[in-house]
């Protein structure tokens, strides 16, 4: 039984969940980039706030992921012919929500000193924002627990195999690949005033990689049966964890194809 590499690309707050590209490949093949919708909760301690280089910062914390699903449809006519079409979708679930990262760093001092205010905002691997800066709060007063929604790029690759395409209750579809993270910060910004007052503001800027680009989650699934059988025609849809569609569904090629 031959493979078929599939391949796609996943690349900011909860509710996007939009292709950003899809990219035309061979039969059983397909290109895409997502942004896959995810949360950070991060706990946040801050001593020697007084103090020049400090603060030193402590934080730890998890990173949610909001889930990912690939769609099989399956269907025994191209649509817009005169033959009647009959689609069915079987979903299996790559990644499921909530699967969490858990995290701890220590980054080094922030350099003010003074009692700083400290936000957090969140970065790609790039460096590109991911969300708005958040206020943890001022050194020596306590620092809030953040949940920040964001949109996690990321890359998804898959191979897809098929047998008994022929036959009902087939076909039988195999999944299997990874999950590659596209990389995320915390980028944390020690400012010596709060923005609006007259008063100088002094920002100083550290960056925490809390996921290395490329950090991978891999996967192997086979899905229920397709049940249409008389060598369909596959197509693949990615769904985020709430069954919102993430991109369009790419044709793969007829189930024969694929083996």
């Amino acid at each position: 039984m031959k493979g078929s590499a599939v391949r796609c690309a996943l690349g900011s707050l909860t509710a996007v969940a939009l292709l950003v590209a899809t990219t035309p490949a061979p039969a059983g093949a397909a290109d895409a980039s997502i942004i896959l919708p995810s949360s950070l909760t991060v706990s946040v301690t801050a001593t020697s706030c007084t103090n020049n280089p400090g603060p030193f910062i402590t934080f730890s914390g998890e990173l949610s992921l909001g889930g990912l699903t690939a769609r099989l449809i399956f269907s025994n006519n191209v649509k817009g012919t005169h033959t009647h079409t009959e689609d069915v979708t079987v979903d299996a679930v790559l990644i499921p929500a909530g699967q969490t990262i858990r995290f701890a760093k220590q980054p080094p001092q922030g350099g003010v000193g003074g009692n700083p205010f400290i936000f957090l905002q969140l970065t790609d691997g790039a460096g590109n924002g991911l969300s708005d800066p958040v206020l943890l709060g001022r050194c020596v007063q306590g620092l809030d627990t953040a949940n920040v929604p964001f949109g996690l790029p990321a890359d998804v690759s898959v191979d897809v195999t098929s047998a008994g395409c022929s036959n009902n209750p087939g076909p039988f579809i195999t999944l299997e690949g990874e999950l590659a993270l596209g990389g995320l910060n915390a980028r944390l910004i020690f400012q010596n005033n709060a923005k609006g007052t007259h008063t100088h503001t002094e920002n100083v800027v550290v960056d925490v990689v809390i996921i290395p680009a490329g950090e991978t989650i891999r996967f192997a699934k086979q899905p229920p049966q397709g049940g249409v059988g008389g060598n369909p025609r596959i197509s693949l849809q990615f769904l985020d964890g709430s069954g919102d569609p993430l991109g369009d569904a790419i044709f793969l090629g007829r189930c024969v194809q694929l083996n």
